[in-house]
């Protein structure tokens, strides 16, 4: 079993480290903003796109670890980020954030994609719990009304994965050139949940709670395969999948947060039922564990190809999404899948010399070449939210099963 103080410690180190990288190296100190990109050598990229996302993470992170801990060397990194945010992003004209603007703070890429504007809300919702800032529950429930009036499918329910800046026709949908150009996918619904949960925290209208129900009842639904418990990725409007891919990483993450947004709500049913789905989530994503402890990236049924890549962020959702199932079950094989998956970062994503997490090893454990430290994707948003997630569960909570 755990020595309960020896793991808080050790989680609550590693967010320092993490959110102090982000704080310095990350950090454009001339400029007062994070850098675009830092590649994994931490060199950076004064000239790199800046994205909505990416800045949403880092105010979540921020106040969120601010929150937790109330170490006040966050708050000013946190209302950067905010300001940033509302100010350089936001589009005044139409509403809403930009995908990218670029190192002049121009809009680059103006279209509307929904996952940004949920992580916008998600970071200003996390931000108005440290600070009662007015301005960032103003637009917390601008967002939402924004994404409820032009992307809620009133009629086949969920919600409508992009559109244009001033919210006609995007043509290309994607979140990135791998994903499939579909009208409705699983990752932009999961991150609405998660926005929704957190806006209800501060702002427990009935119309968020009844958004938040639906998006429930879409994932036990639709989304969630009933034969497999693994996710379906990509959908048409009418709910009809586009493909077999398994996300491992995806299903972990959406087992915990699932439950989070029951919980949230405190509706009885949803909470028992969105338990029964997060072990029966964890014990599919546990297929793609090795014997390691690493959570493997992807799975293409019908080739029968694995992407064994391990990514940073799949590592650390798999320690949170196994928590939680062994915190439901009391099940100890999933206790040793916690203490597997924080061995195997411990050994291989963290850069113990340069800071920060590695964004992931191939399966012979080369380091994934290329890739970024900090960019449009690489944020310190699952990596520390791991941590203050791990440091909850062990403090104040949750009961650990002894």
């Amino acid at each position: 079993m755990y020595n309960t103080d020896t793991t808080v410690v050790r989680y609550r180190s590693e967010l320092d480290r993490i959110l102090q990288y982000w704080s310095t190296v990350a950090f454009d100190s001339a400029k007062g903003r994070f850098y675009g990109k830092v590649n994994n050598d931490n060199g950076v990229d004064p000239d790199a796109m800046l994205g909505s996302v990416l800045y949403a993470r880092i105010l979540w992170s921020f106040s969120a670890g601010y929150h937790l801990t109330k170490d006040e060397n966050y708050l000013p990194y946190a209302k950067i980020a905010f300001d940033y945010i509302a100010d350089q992003f936001w589009d005044n004209e139409f509403g809403g954030v930009y995908w990218t603007i670029d190192a002049q703070e121009q809009p680059a890429d103006d279209k509307k994609q929904i996952y940004a504007l949920a992580f916008a809300m998600y970071g200003c919702t996390e931000y108005y719990r440290i600070t009662n800032n007015k301005k960032a529950l103003d637009r917390s429930i601008e967002l939402f009304n924004l994404i409820e009036k032009y992307s809620f499918d009133a009629e086949k329910g969920g919600y409508l994965e992009a559109f244009s800046r001033n919210w006609g026709d995007a043509g290309d949908l994607r979140l990135s050139a791998k994903d499939e150009n579909e009208k409705k996918t699983m990752n932009t619904h999961l991150h609405v949940l998660e926005a929704y949960t957190n806006l209800y925290r501060i702002w427990p209208a009935k119309k968020v709670a009844v958004q938040i129900q639906n998006l429930l009842n879409v994932f036990f639904d639709h989304i969630i395969d009933a034969k497999t418990s693994h996710l379906l990725l990509f959908f048409d409007e009418n709910w009809v999948s586009k493909t077999d891919l398994i996300s491992y990483g995806h299903d972990i993450e959406a087992s915990w947060l699932l439950l989070e947004a029951a919980e949230v709500l405190g509706d009885e049913s949803l909470i028992a039922k969105a338990k029964e789905y997060s072990i029966k989530m964890a014990v599919a994503a546990a297929e793609g564990l090795e014997k390691d402890g690493s959570l493997n990236y992807e799975f293409e049924p019908k080739s029968n190809h694995l992407i064994a890549e391990k990514h940073w962020w799949v590592q650390a959702e798999a320690v949170v999404g196994f928590m939680n199932a062994w915190q439901l079950s009391g099940n100890s094989e999933f206790l040793t899948y916690v203490n597997n998956s924080w061995s195997f970062i411990d050994q291989y994503i963290l850069d113990k010399q340069n800071g920060e997490w590695f964004w992931g090893v191939n399966d012979d454990y080369s380091l994934m070449l290329g890739e970024d430290k900090a960019g449009l994707w690489k944020c310190p948003y699952h990596n520390s939210r791991a941590c203050m997630e791990m440091i909850l569960r062990f403090t104040k909570c949750y009961n650990v099963v002894n």
